[in-house]
């Protein structure tokens, strides 16, 4: 069986358009984002000032610049992503709700507070989280469901 020079530069054609995770380019920056703001697997309630510091986590269009709520889902990004599909039902505009409750720790803006020295409050909860999806992937953290 002989396979043809213009069959092998298709297959690296079709290869190279997508990621190691078949994720649209489209999606790449948005996806990132989602995870720089929200993935915290190992973030706690008493953590919210340095990681919203390191994360450089921000508000742009306000006028302190501080975001005023930043949630951190303490799940791995398997476990996230899987809402956008069998893990989560859709709730219409591209929402999903989780099927399966996940541990948060949601950080609230003190009153009071200006970019760059934001100071937040932390609580932890265990909630169904209603993330924003796009072809399958996290690209908005919507909100937490206390009584889903």
């Amino acid at each position: 069986m002989e396979i043809h020079a213009s069959a092998v530069i298709l297959l690296l054609i079709l290869a190279a358009s997508f990621t190691a995770n078949g994720q649209p380019d489209d999606i790449k920056p948005r996806y990132q984002k989602f995870l720089n703001q929200h993935l915290g697997p190992h973030v706690n309630e008493h953590a919210c000032d340095k990681e919203i510091r390191n994360r450089d986590i921000t508000a742009s269009g306000t006028t302190n610049g501080c975001k005023e709520v930043n949630t951190f889902i303490q799940a791995n990004k398997n476990n996230i992503n899987v809402v956008c599909g069998e893990g989560g039902t859709p709730q219409g505009n591209n929402l999903f709700k989780s099927n399966q409750r996940f541990p948060l720790v949601t950080c609230k803006l003190q009153s009071g507070q200006r970019h760059p020295n934001c100071k937040y409050r932390g609580k932890k909860s265990t909630r169904n989280i209603v993330l924003g999806c796009d072809r399958g992937w996290p690209v908005h953290y919507e909100e937490g469901i206390i009584n889903a």
